[in-house]
Parts: structure tokens; sequence; C-alpha cells
């Protein structure tokens, strides 16, 4: 008997761990699914000064790999330059001024829906830099494309929209009291964000609930056994 119960408490725990980290996995990945979309990182620059941005995805068109980016610039800016990557050609375009208009990336080969894509470039601001800076970016795929162009009107949830652009706020120099107290706000709009949003941390959990409930049921069945 007591070989029987030593062979069994293995797979009890393996149940009980199972039904844990299935619930974990699921509150974590839901609200990452939910806030797939282009994004631009960081999201606030200081008027000015000069910034690196990076623009990331996770996702293609539906199901098909993304093949190239196509970032128009803002007006605002002073300079703009593309950072060199293996995995990415990139053409510049400029306008009549001289100033870069718009920069393609296109992959050197097409990135998975399933991976994460990230091209990135060096911009400069002056002093008069408008307080939004909008990057329009479409997203052009093996099959179709994606428009992020869409803004959000007065008091509308930017995560409401379907296909938002990236946007980068610009602050007066030491409106924030340096990288620190930037830093902090980032993780304060990260928050208010989330919160604006409840489905993502709805459905997160709804998959938190179901991971204990497994644990329970698990525990429950092994004091019966037992």
């Amino acid at each position: 008997m007591r070989s029987i119960i030593r062979t069994r408490r293995p797979r009890r725990t393996a149940r009980i761990t199972a039904g844990v980290v299935g619930g974990v996995v699921l509150a974590l990945a839901v609200p990452a699914v939910a806030g797939a979309h282009v994004s631009v990182s960081p999201d606030e620059l200081v008027a000015g000064d000069h910034g690196v941005l990076t623009f990331s995805f996770a996702h293609g068109c539906e199901s098909s790999p993304t093949t190239s980016l196509r970032v128009t610039m803002p007006e605002g800016l002073t300079s703009v330059a593309p950072t060199a990557d293996g995995d990415w050609s990139i053409d510049v375009e400029r306008g009549d001024d001289g100033l870069v208009s718009a920069v393609t990336y296109t992959a050197v080969a097409p990135v998975p829906t399933d991976l994460r894509g990230a091209v990135g470039m060096a911009v400069g601001l002056d002093e008069s830099s408008p307080e939004t800076l909008v990057f329009p970016v479409v997203q052009t795929c093996v099959e179709g494309s994606t428009e992020w162009t869409q803004l959000a009107e007065e008091g509308e949830d930017p995560h409401s929209l379907d296909a938002p652009a990236p946007v980068v706020t610009v602050t007066a120099a030491g409106e924030h009291g340096g990288h620190g107290a930037g830093e902090a706000a980032e993780a304060g709009d990260a928050i208010a964000d989330a919160a604006s949003d409840p489905a993502p941390l709805l459905l997160g959990a709804g998959g938190l609930v179901a991971g204990l409930a497994a644990l329970v049921v698990s525990v429950l069945a092994y004091r019966r056994r037992a």
C-alpha cells in the first residue's frame, strides 16, 4: 500500500502544479494579446532634446507575416537617423526641405506572426516641437496590410481604436525633473492605461481564478484519496 501512495503523490502534485501554472499563463497571455498593436518606445520626449525611438510589433496582418514598416515623420523633428539593422533594409524619403519625411524598413525575411519585430531611429526635436508627435505606420505583409493611423478624439480611449497610430508626447525641458521622474511617469501611465481598459484585466483575473479552482479541486481529490 505504501508503494502505491508514493507512486500517486507525484501525479497529484503534477496536477496541482499544472492547474496553477495554467491559470497564471492564461492571465498573462490574454492581456498581451488584447494589447497587440504597433507601439513606440519611449512615448515621451523632451522639447529641444534627442532620443532613440523603437517601433515594435508582435503580430502580422491576421495570419500573414510582416514584410515592411513605413513610418511617416511628423512636423517638429529637426533630424532623423534610422538605426542600421542586419534584419532590415532601409529606404529614406526626403521632402523639399531636405528633411526626412518617411522611412521604410523592409525585412530581409518576413517576420512570422508569432515573433516580435522592432525597428529604430534617432530623432531630434527643437524647442517649438508640438506637444504631440504622431507617427503613422503602414505595416505591409505577405498578404494584406494594416494602416496604423487612427487618432483618438477628445475624451476617447485610444485603446478602443482598431489601428491606433504610435504617438509621442513632447514635454518642456525640466518639466518632469529628469530621467528618474520621467520613468516614474511612464510607469504611472502604464498603470493608468491598464485601468482604463478593464477587459484584459478581467480576462486575466479569470485565468487566475481558473488556476486557483484547479488547485482547490486537486487538493480536495488528494485529501479524499489519502
